[in-house]
């Protein structure tokens, strides 16, 4: 009967590792990585040439390897939840060395007047979401009479701006079939 367990356990494991996204399956090896110290990461958060398009980032000052949740936790102003992610996924770690930068894309409405968006004046970003998180108002994102929120999603955290684009993009592509 143990020998069962462990063999059922083994599977469910390796099972688990073959269906892990390969964006996060090197960082789910380093599960032992503790997770960063919000003092220890520097969060920011821009405008992009798209008007319904923000760039965030985080980056690890510590010196040593720590780990983020490979989702950004990312809320509007005064709204209940946060930006989902695309792809869907599950909470993961995602490793970031000494120095390195996780960034990731987050599409808006980019319209004040869209019947079901709501504006806001600033957006929260955090690496984890046991992170208390820096807000950025929509005055210093390009947004001075605020940002318009219907159904926010983010990217997971990239190795650059450009691939967070791209996996945007290609959320975009796929739900307008």
């Amino acid at each position: 009967m143990r020998a069962r367990t462990v063999l059922a356990a083994a599977t469910a494991a390796t099972a688990l590792a073959l269906a892990a996204p390969a964006a996060w399956a090197g960082s789910a090896a380093k599960a032992a990585d503790p997770t960063c110290r919000a003092d220890r990461l520097t969060v920011k958060a821009s405008a992009t040439e798209l008007p319904d398009v923000l760039h965030i980032s985080v980056t690890n000052r510590a010196s040593r390897s720590c780990a983020v949740d490979h989702i950004p936790t990312v809320t509007f102003g005064d709204l209940d939840g946060a930006a989902q992610p695309v792809p869907a996924a599950e909470s993961a770690p995602y490793r970031l060395k000494p120095g390195a930068t996780g960034y990731a894309s987050v599409r808006i409405v980019d319209k004040l007047d869209s019947p079901n968006a709501r504006v806001v004046d600033s957006v929260t970003v955090a690496g984890d979401p046991s992170h208390r998180g820096v807000t950025f108002s929509a005055a210093s994102l390009n947004a001075p009479e605020g940002l318009a929120v219907w159904e926010p999603v983010t990217t997971l955290w990239q190795s650059s701006a450009a691939k967070a684009d791209e996996v945007l993009a290609e959320a975009g592509a796929a739900t307008r079939g």
